[in-house]
Parts: C-alpha cells; structure tokens; sequence
C-alpha cells in the first residue's frame, strides 16, 4: 500500500476537531444548566441554554466554512441537540415548577423531551429533501428558548415556579408538540451572509444588541415567542399560495 493510501485512510478515520469543539462546548452547556437546576440556580440554568443555542448555530456554520462537514459531526451534533435542547429544558422547568404537579408534571416534561427526539430524527431524514428554507416543526433550540425564557423572566421577577405551574405545563406542552407538527418555520437558511451589505445594515445590527442588553430576559423571551407564534401565520400563508397557485392552473387549464 502506498504512503498516499495510507495518509487517505488516516484521515478517514480520523474527526474534525474544530466544529466538534463548538458541539461539544454545547453539550456542555445543556449538562451545566441541568446541574445548575437541580441546585436550584435557576437563572444560570435559562442562560447556560441559551449559551447551548449560540453554539449550537456556530458549529454548522464553522464546519461549512472550513469544509469540515462529517457523518460523524451530523450525529454528534444530533446527539448534543437531544441532551441541550431536549433534556435540559425540561429538567430545568420539571425542577423550577412541574415537580410539584407530581406525575401530571413529569409526564409533561416527557413528553417535550420525546417530542424533541423525534423532531430531531425527522429532521435528519429529511434534511437532504426538504426545503432549506423553512423548518418543518418548531426547532428544538428555538423550543427550548421559549421554556427556558418563561423561566428565566419569571425567576427575575423573584416569582417562584409553584405560583405559575399550569402555565409553565401548557407552555411546555405546546412546546414540545409544535416540535413534531408539521407548521413551517422560516429557517434564514436563504440569507446571504457572505455578500455586501448596506450600511444600514450593520447598524440594525448594532441596535438589536442593545435592545436585547435593556433586558435580556424579557425581550430573549419575547423574541422567540413571537418566532414560536410566527409558524401558524407561515404556514397559512404558504397554502394561500399554493391554493392560488392551483386555481391559476386550473383556469388556465379550463381555457
């Protein structure tokens, strides 16, 4: 066997460490909010989630640009999604305020979990023939910000979780099932983020920080609430066109 063959198979076996760093920090942050839940710190729990979040999208988009995409890194990320996005979020509200609803509360908190594993596995069988540009179900990150948003803002405001339990189960709950609808979501896949931009531009960018730094808890929340909302709208919208769509080529067929 030659010295090239030998150096092809090496690197066949081997695993990109860049992007898996970024999925590994991740998966970090999903373990340290559980940790932090189970001690009762609520609030680093919320923010350790988002922190997951903000990695999560990093990793992808670190191996497209170096051309480091696997099978291995797909799974993995997968994997850390399902402890981040699934697990934690609901530990962390099962702990903050389902727990005292006894096995209404953790059946609930199953049932998002569950919910995010099957919206991931569908996602992975259908990433190669769906259309990048919309998201079939809630994404699980931008689900988990929602459960970890109401409980972080609540937590602010010094309310406990036993005060707001049947809110924080329907929360919950819808959460996990809007994961496994099938409502579209705008997914911003269609961006173009390599090319030039006006000014203007980075000045919204600019501003959106700092109306996210007036408080952070509030308007997190908020935003992917309104996103979490977005999706009925989306998804009316998109049949109105194809209904549309048909009707014209009908009425061009009759004539």
């Amino acid at each position: 066997m030659s010295e090239t063959n030998q150096t092809e198979i090496k690197r066949r076996r081997g695993i990109y460490l860049l992007p898996n760093l970024f999925t590994t920090a991740a998966l970090f942050a999903g373990f340290f909010a559980i940790v932090n839940a189970m001690k009762g710190n609520f609030e680093y729990a919320a923010i350790a989630i988002y922190i997951a979040m903000v990695l999560d999208g990093i990793d992808g988009r670190v191996a497209r640009l170096t051309n480091t995409q696997s099978a291995f890194g797909e799974q993995y990320d997968s994997l850390a999604d399902l402890i981040s996005f699934g697990l934690a979020p609901a530990l962390v509200m099962y702990t903050w305020a389902l727990s005292t609803m006894g096995k209404l509360g953790w059946l609930v908190a199953f049932v998002y979990t569950a919910s995010a594993a099957l919206r991931l596995a569908r996602f992975n069988i259908q990433v190669a023939s769906a259309d990048k540009r919309y998201f079939t179900g809630l994404p699980s990150p931008s689900a988990a910000a929602v459960v970890a948003g109401m409980v972080w803002v609540v937590n602010d405001y010094g309310v406990p979780g036993r005060e707001v339990t049947w809110i924080a189960l329907v929360l919950t709950l819808v959460a996990g099932l809007l994961m496994v609808s099938n409502i579209r979501y705008r997914s911003f896949k269609d961006m173009d983020l390599k090319g030039k931009v006006p000014f203007v531009a980075v000045l919204l960018v600019m501003l959106g920080y700092v109306f996210i730094s007036i408080h952070p808890p509030q308007v997190l929340f908020g935003l992917f609430m309104l996103y979490a909302i977005s999706g009925p709208f989306t998804t009316l919208g998109l049949l109105r066109r194809v209904r549309r769509e048909r009707n014209k080529e009908k009425d061009e067929g009759d004539d």
